[in-house]
């Protein structure tokens, strides 16, 4: 098993009560929280003690289809500051990794500053295990650029990402 941790800082133009309600309002968190693929189930529950769980079924030409499936607990709510859940991600029904992620809105000058802390154990590596910890932060970044599209859609401008660890 290994374990990893990162930090990723976003800037957000827009409020920290905007990106906390992306967090909480299901059908905006719909539009940057995703699985890829087909066949997807979806369901989030924004209180202590509730999650979220998204299972999806992914398919690569010349590969067999992989099953995706997504399952987190809220730990800690505080309204438009912040949220900290655990999750475990499986593929083909073998969890690959869970994670602690703590998710700290700032106010800044002209919006938010976001901070994605996420502590990582690998259970079960990949066919590159190299990669495992880079795809994770990497998906990480992609995700945060949806939640910045979500939050242009609805009425919030732009973002500025950086990062750290």
């Amino acid at each position: 098993m290994r374990h990893d941790s990162f930090t990723v800082g976003f800037h957000l133009a827009a409020p920290p009560s905007a990106v906390f309600e992306a967090f909480a309002d299901t059908p905006v968190r719909r539009r940057w929280f995703k699985l890829p693929g087909r066949q997807v189930s979806y369901h989030h529950d924004f209180t202590v003690h509730g999650g979220e769980t998204a299972s999806s079924v992914f398919t690569v030409p010349g590969a067999p289809p992989e099953r995706l499936a997504y399952a987190s607990r809220y730990l800690d709510i505080r309204t438009g500051s912040r949220i900290v859940y655990a999750y475990t991600s499986r593929v083909d029904d073998v969890p690959r990794w869970s994670s602690l992620v703590t998710v700290e809105l700032h106010p800044e000058a002209g919006g938010t500053h976001l901070s994605w802390t996420e502590q990582a154990a690998f259970l079960a590596p990949s066919a590159e295990p190299d990669h495992d910890f880079p795809h994770l932060r990497g998906a990480t970044r992609l995700r945060l650029n949806g939640l910045a599209a979500a939050l242009t859609a609805t009425g919030q401008p732009g973002t500025r990402p950086h990062t750290r660890g």
